[in-house]
């Protein structure tokens, strides 16, 4: 199958496109009647419908329009004009919804070029760290909802966080030999059957960067061998992600065996299954950290200790 034909495999209702672009089905609708800026494709049963290309083609109006050009203007611009000046755009200081929507344009046309210019472009003027926590989770946070309605396949998926791991990993690899003198020593996994670990190298990251001395052992780690590696390295602290793969009572028993298992570590804990659970009981010698701003958070409370 060609990169055309996996990339056209989803299809949107107006309703999904208000949802992924922001822009109100009502204003797709003038968009379309007064401007024919696009038009919706039909099922054998009459059904509106839209494709890859008009989503990335709103994707980037949109883009232009919150930078203030006219609607009345893009109308009479080229598709390839306006993807060369939101190219543009995303280079400058936009608002970080325009980065957000030109990544997700990328993704769709699965264009790694662009993709990367994106991104290194808001690292160069900002930093990995504000990169990563104002432009980057939110836009997977987009790409959750969009995997979730069925709207991406998981080709896109794949596609864009082997880049995100890509510049991660680095990155980390810059940090290596930055050890603080009074730095803590962290053990990084993911258990069994959890494959999102972007999160997790993005602690491993900033742990580094901050003088730390960080084992990080990746995805799908099984628990006996974690208690080998702990016995051998020792840490002071122990770092998780849970974001799928367990039900209600297998995050708590998770989260349990760890602090029981290491009564004397500190214990750090992330991650969708763990922030949302209706009634975690949380042990004395675990943190819940709620978000990527309350990792950071952390991670700079641990610094100031031991700097």
């Amino acid at each position: 199958m060609s990169n055309k034909a996996l990339i056209a495999l989803s299809t949107f209702s107006i309703k999904d496109l208000e949802t992924i672009t922001g822009i109100k089905a009502h204003t797709l609708r003038i968009w379309e009647q007064r401007y024919h800026l696009i038009e919706p494709k039909r099922t054998s049963t009459n059904i509106r419908y839209y494709d890859d290309d008009d989503l990335r083609f709103i994707l980037n109006v949109s883009i232009l329009n919150n930078y203030g050009i006219k609607i009345s203007e893009i109308a009479k611009m080229e598709a390839e004009k306006i993807r060369e000046m939101v190219l543009v755009i995303s280079e400058k200081s936009s608002p970080y919804e325009s980065q957000i929507k030109a990544l997700i344009s990328a993704m769709f046309s699965l264009d790694e070029p662009g993709f990367n210019r994106i991104l290194a472009n808001n690292i160069l003027r900002q930093g990995l760290e504000e990169s990563m926590i104002h432009v980057v989770f939110p836009f997977l946070q987009q790409i959750g909802i969009l995997w979730v309605t069925g709207s991406i396949h998981p080709a896109h998926e794949h596609f864009i966080t082997n880049l995100i791991r890509q510049k991660l990993f680095v990155a980390i690899d810059a940090q290596t030999g930055k050890i603080h003198k009074d730095g803590k020593k962290f053990l990084l996994f993911l258990p069994e059957g959890e494959p999102h670990e972007i999160g997790l190298l993005f602690a491993n990251y900033m742990l580094r960067a901050r003088g730390h001395d960080v084992v990080y052992l990746g995805q799908n780690l099984p628990f006996e061998d974690l208690r080998t590696v702990f016995d051998f390295y020792e840490p002071e602290c122990v770092m998780s992600v849970v974001t799928t793969g367990m039900n209600s009572d297998e995050v708590q028993i998770f989260v349990n065996t760890l602090s029981k298992s290491w009564p004397d570590a500190q214990i750090y804990v992330t991650g969708f299954l763990i922030v949302t659970h209706p009634d975690l009981q949380v042990p004395a010698n675990v943190r819940v950290l709620k978000s990527v701003d309350d990792m950071r958070c952390t991670v700079d409370e641990i610094y100031t200790i031991t700097a």
